[in-house]
């Protein structure tokens, strides 16, 4: 007999800065929220939850999809739509499964809980508490010990910009289906260090945080341990649990692992200032991009960035299917789309708030980046997907919003102290985490 999995996708990056709410119909936005329709919408797309779709197909096992929700980084989730998205997984986990395939982001905050996450977890295992459980989450988690509880095996995405969501939920199911086997007994073994550190020098294709990932990555694809995982957190949070953290699923014995995480953290401890971001006047830096030769100029305004709850309104319908390396082969939709052309530049207006990631955000709608001399787009990371091969020079520029990365523009009441960078003289102990 063919076993059931249960395969679902919660995924939302919450700035609890953002003035924007999240109710259900943000998560919609990818298309069908279950069903066979999400399954049609997600199969064979570079996304955790198309990853996990294709672990469950090779497994051979019959799968349902609850509830494939997905939105654009906003304000707190609704309680309203938490309630049914949890409700909907938790329900099918009821009537009997062999294993839970959960795509999930790490970041996610409702009205009602600081820690989306783990709600969810504590909710499966209350009514499942010996079901496998195999989790992907996004870099920017803030990892809980409700989450280690809840799960068997988690794994991280990569990359910053995203572009081994798929992979990621390959590696947990990998993992999933020796335990199932009996191949492996996961154990997890976690740790974090209080630094805050902003997104914009976290990236592990660039130092500091390029040691940490390489260190979790040669540790697992050498096989020393089943799966390590590096999380820098996401600073427009405003939650205690707010930290740089690891996670390493070892096979039984954990004392390998516990010597991975510790060099993986006390590293990232002993580099600390490296994961402080040192703004500069806008005016600097358009000044920059107008000294530079030749183009294309990306120019990058991450103050008002939709990936991170941005609400981008500081300054014909958009649909179309990425064919960049970040979630390739799902389908954007930008709502009504028109270009205004002023002569010297075209503006694209679109009615919904979307990453400019891909070509495509310019390309559905007749305009080609690479002919331009200055491209102007409001994104953080991720467009580097899409425009860091076409681009000359990229400029990042330090414009207002709700996603700023000067984190000393936020007001922080409920996080953890001591914290870096708020603490700057702050000592930590060994086995402090």
């Amino acid at each position: 007999m063919a076993q059931k999995f249960v395969v679902a996708m919660m995924m939302h990056e919450t700035n609890t800065f953002s003035p924007l709410p999240t109710p259900i119909e943000s998560f919609s936005r990818a298309g069908a929220l279950s069903g066979p329709s999400a399954i049609k919408e997600a199969e064979g797309t570079n996304t955790s939850l198309g990853g996990f779709i294709e672990v469950a197909r090779k497994a051979g096992a019959e799968f349902t999809v609850p509830m494939a929700a997905s939105a654009h980084p906003s304000g707190l989730v609704t309680k309203a739509a938490y309630e049914q998205m949890t409700t909907a997984i938790v329900d099918e986990v009821k009537k009997g499964c062999d294993a839970v395939l959960l795509a999930l982001h790490g970041a996610m905050v409702a009205e009602h809980y600081d820690d989306g996450e783990g709600e969810l977890l504590n909710r499966i295992r209350n009514i499942a508490p010996d079901v496998p459980i195999a989790v992907a989450l996004d870099f920017h988690t803030q990892m809980t010990e409700a989450m280690i509880k809840g799960a068997s095996i988690i794994t991280g995405y990569r990359t910053y910009p995203h572009i081994d969501m798929a992979d990621t939920a390959r590696r947990s199911g990998r993992t999933l289906m020796r335990m199932l086997a009996g191949e492996v007994e996961p154990k997890m073994v976690w740790g974090n260090r209080p630094i805050m550190s902003s997104s914009l020098v976290h990236t592990p294709s660039r130092e500091p945080m390029k040691t940490l990932m390489g260190m979790a990555n040669q540790a697992e694809d050498s096989g020393h341990v089943l799966n390590a995982s590096v999380f820098g957190g996401f600073p427009q949070a405003d939650i205690p649990h707010l930290a740089l953290s690891s996670v390493i699923v070892c096979d039984k014995r954990t004392a390998e692992g516990e010597i991975l995480l510790n060099k993986i953290l006390d590293t990232a401890w002993d580099r600390r200032e490296g994961f402080l971001f040192h703004p500069e006047p806008l005016s600097v830096q358009v000044a920059r991009a107008k000294s530079l030769d030749g183009g294309p100029i990306v120019m990058a305004d991450h103050g008002d960035n939709t990936a991170s709850g941005g609400t981008q309104d500081v300054m014909s319908d958009g649909t179309f299917v990425v064919t960049g390396p970040m979630a390739t082969g799902t389908t954007v939709r930008m709502g009504r789309t028109a270009v205004l052309d002023t002569g010297n530049m075209q503006i694209v207006i679109s009615e919904k708030r979307a990453e400019p990631y891909d070509l495509g955000v310019f390309t559905h709608c007749g305009i080609d980046p690479r002919r331009k001399k200055y491209v102007l787009i409001k994104s953080r990371q991720h467009f580097r997907a899409g425009f860091e091969p076409i681009a000359k020079h990229i400029v990042m520029c330090d414009g207002d919003g709700c996603t700023a990365s000067d984190l000393k523009l936020f007001k922080y009441t409920k996080v953890k102290r001591p914290l870096y960078p708020f603490d700057l003289d702050m000592r930590l102990g060994r086995n402090e985490a």
